[in-house]
């Protein structure tokens, strides 16, 4: 495991995890872990080894936890085994690749699954991209399963960005073949760019790699040809032609092994153009033998909108209105096309030589010296076309292992293959310039080679904060990278308006300029101090800080986050707020002002709303609202109801509760309601009511201003005695030795020399305010 600060935070870190297509090439799938989020990227097969062997190391890793899956192009090695996750496994995500990538793969596929079910050897039923051995069938998926994840596949425009529960992607020109991207993601504030295979060499029919605006904290990409570079596009087609030419001349054939789609309709192009310039070679008759090119051609046809401005005029010089539309180029099906008794070049596929027409043709040729097999692909490891750029003296037969063929015809290898060099790779690696770079898709010793060239050219910046860390992990290898992204908050709605007025205001008020008199020939005139150009600037350059606390309600969706008002929950979020009310009836035997009198030594003050002859209803610390039903002579039917919004209305209703379910066994209100009274009089009508209960008296519910002074005097008398002295109802003078405090009763200042004896006062006068104050007041300032 590779590990690069991590966070004590599992869901801050970002995994990579290798599930193939690391230090080596061929099966490509890669995962991306960061918040609990889930992307995938790719999933080939490996051109090198057949049946389950050739997949990429699925069962390492729940697939069911995988959200979305990204296909960056169609060839077999990045997205064969697609529909084997989709079929075969616990896969539930959803899967994105490009248009032309998708109208492509479904024939590409439809071949792969029609040749790895056969079991047989025969010769004519192995065509292109055949990756079975000569033992027996390599089928992963049914034709079933193909279409059934065909119409699960979801399309992608170039420079459209998608969403899918938080996770942001968008779709970058790659190069390479016709429909492949670079994706750009963004999780939770963490951006990588994924290359797949990419090119940036302008060739004749594909847009060059395009670098993305933004820039990614981490860089996954390609290292196919690790620190090699590549000869110059003009100098490789002129020396290829030149062979061609050449080979032609002494009567010998030309066979190009291609993959069916991607650098073979380059190939074609470049002999096409050719053709077309040299009359004395338009007799030679070039085949294209792949019967799936042949229905994907109309694809190329159908998308040249999203190639190169070469295509869209038309570089072949033709009055043709398509330049796939080829007419020095013939599309065949099968071998038996091929008349081969004088010089001709066949371009064929497959590109690695497993099967197929490329391989009957290269074992029909072989031993003639004046033919000539030029590679213009890459070359997997484990494939004949790989063993065959080592020159050979023979090849194994593929209907007879055990006989050999002698190889006579000449090897040459002209790279066309549509992968960066060093010197692309580099420069597009300075342009992207992220801090954190994983290889991926190349050998162990290309790949090695890269990365020490890599943290060779970023030595210098070793230590500080835009150190570049390169991982070149194996399959199945994690890679663990800390990340802690920044957490942003946007205001909405009528809150954002607030802000919007506030902002304004700030800017008007910043360009308020003074105006000052300026004399030109004699006369005064008034002008602006600062230029109104100066002003823009300074407005766009500034930041205005509006220093105001914003109310409202967080709403967190994904990695969004947005503050609004209740009254716009609905309208931005689709979601609804509800309001949830307690009460409890009970009843009091206590008059009204009886229980008025029990409220207000608890609460210091209520507000009474209602007080008639039939109901009275107050309201406490505007939380609790106390209706009391007057129409009963014996007892008052009283209701208590508050809303359930926070602890501190639960509280306060359990006290009041308490308060009025004890008011009629209160000591207090016994001895306040008792008449004494003698025997002698006990007869006379006013003597009587002694059962009646009286208002009883708000001795201790003084709350007023005068009031609270008086106590807090009392408090600061207490602790300073004579040292204190009245100079005026509202001012004290404090003498401590030779310091003095005056105190402000009005204002609750203190003024003083000494700090020391300045924060007694003001303590005592802070504690004192706060003992004088009614309990309904001390609640607003902790609300405050």
């Amino acid at each position: 495991m590779a590990i690069d600060n991590p966070s004590e935070d599992a869901s801050e870190n970002f995994k990579f995890f290798g599930l193939g297509g690391c230090n080596e090439v061929g099966r490509s799938s890669h995962i991306l872990e960061y918040k609990n989020k889930v992307i995938m990227l790719d999933s080939g097969v490996h051109p090198g080894l057949s049946g389950m062997n050739s997949l990429p190391f699925f069962d390492e890793y729940d697939l069911s936890k995988v959200d979305i899956l990204l296909i960056s192009h169609f060839h077999l090695d990045h997205a064969a085994s697609l529909p084997y996750v989709m079929q075969q496994t616990n896969f539930k995500g959803r899967v994105f690749m490009t248009h032309a990538t998708k109208a492509i793969y479904r024939w590409l596929l439809s071949d792969f699954v029609r040749v790895t079910s056969m079991t047989g050897g025969g010769d004519e039923g192995r065509t292109e991209n055949n990756l079975t051995n000569a033992a027996g069938s390599a089928n992963l998926y049914t034709d079933e399963d193909l279409m059934t994840s065909f119409e699960r596949i979801e399309t992608i425009d170039y420079h459209s960005t998608i969403e899918v529960d938080g996770i942001r992607f968008t779709a970058y020109h790659a190069g390479h073949v016709l429909g492949a991207c670079m994706y750009f993601v963004e999780v939770g504030g963490l951006k990588v760019l994924f290359t797949g295979d990419y090119s940036r060499e302008e060739d004749r029919h594909l847009k060059v790699a395009e670098v993305p605006p933004t820039r990614p904290d981490i860089l996954i990409t390609e290292s196919t040809f690790g620190t090699a570079t590549h000869e110059p596009r003009l100098e490789k087609e002129a020396r290829l032609m030149k062979l061609v030419h050449s080979t032609i001349l002494k009567g010998g054939r030309i066979l190009f092994p291609v993959f069916a789609l991607g650098r073979a309709q380059e190939l074609l192009l470049i002999l096409e153009e050719y053709w077309s310039q040299n009359k004395d070679i338009q007799n030679i008759n070039i085949y294209y033998a792949s019967n799936l090119a042949r229905k994907c051609m109309a694809v190329y046809q159908t998308y040249t909108s999203v190639m190169n401005d070469s295509i869209k005029l038309n570089p072949t010089g033709s009055s043709k209105s398509n330049p796939f539309d080829f007419k020095f180029i013939k599309s065949i099906k099968s071998v038996d096309r091929v008349h081969d008794i004088g010089p001709c070049v066949v371009v064929a596929s497959p590109g690695m030589l497993q099967s197929g027409v490329s391989r009957q043709l290269l074992e029909r040729w072989a031993p003639d010296p004046k033919n000539a097999v030029i590679m213009t692909g890459y070359s997997v490891e484990g494939t004949l076309a790989k063993d065959l750029l080592r020159e050979p003296t023979a090849i194994p037969s593929i209907t007879n292992p055990d006989m050999s063929i002698p190889r006579r015809i000449s090897v040459d290898e002209i790279s066309f293959a549509a992968h960066v060099d060093f010197i692309e790779n580099s420069g597009f690696i300075d342009e992207v310039s992220p801090k954190k770079i994983i290889l991926v898709h190349g050998d162990s010793n290309p790949m090695g080679r890269l990365k020490s060239a890599l943290l060779s050219k970023y030595s210098s910046r070793k230590g500080t904060e835009d150190e570049v860390k390169v991982f070149n992990p194996r399959n199945c290898e994690e890679v663990l990278i800390g990340f802690k992204g920044v957490k942003i908050a946007k205001v909405v709605g009528r809150l954002a308006q607030a802000q919007v007025e506030l902002i304004n205001k700030a800017l008007k008020e910043e360009t308020k300029s003074p105006k000052i008199e300026v004399v030109e020939d004699g006369v005064s005139k008034d002008k602006d101090m600062v230029d109104k150009n100066e002003k823009e600037d300074a407005k766009e350059s500034k930041t205005i800080e509006t220093d105001v606390q914003i109310s409202g309600v967080l709403i967190s969706k994904d990695f969004d986050m947005n503050i609004m008002s209740l009254e716009d929950l609905s309208e931005f979020s689709q979601l609804s707020t509800s309001v949830v009310k307690s009460n409890a009836k009970l009843k009091v035997h206590a008059n009204v002002s009886l229980v008025e009198w029990h409220l207000e030594q608890m609460f210091g003050h209520i507000n009474v709303v209602i007080d008639d002859n039939q109901t009275w209803e107050c309201i406490i610390m505007n939380m609790i609202y106390i209706t009391a039903n007057k129409a009963e002579s014996d007892a008052l039917n009283v209701t208590v109801e508050w809303i359930n919004d926070n602890l501190m209305g639960d509280s306060l209703a359990d006290s009041i509760v308490a308060i009025l379910l004890s008011i009629d066994s209160s000591p207090v209100s016994v001895k306040m309601t008792s008449q004494h009274c003698s025997h002698n009089h006990i007869k006379k009508e006013e003597d009587t009511d002694m059962v009646k209960q009286e208002a009883p008296k708000k001795a201790h519910a003084n709350t007023d201003i005068a009031s609270r002074i008086n106590r807090i005097t009392s408090l600061l008398k207490s602790q300073f005695g004579d040292s204190m002295k009245s100079v005026s109802q509202s001012e004290l003078v404090i003498t401590i030795g030779k310091n003095e405090a005056k105190v402000d009763l009005n204002k609750l200042a203190v003024e003083c020399g000494s700090r020391v004896l300045k924060d007694r006062v003001e303590n005592i006068i802070k504690r004192g305010a706060r003992l004088a104050a009614p309990l309904s007041y001390q609640q607003k300032m902790v609300s405050a």
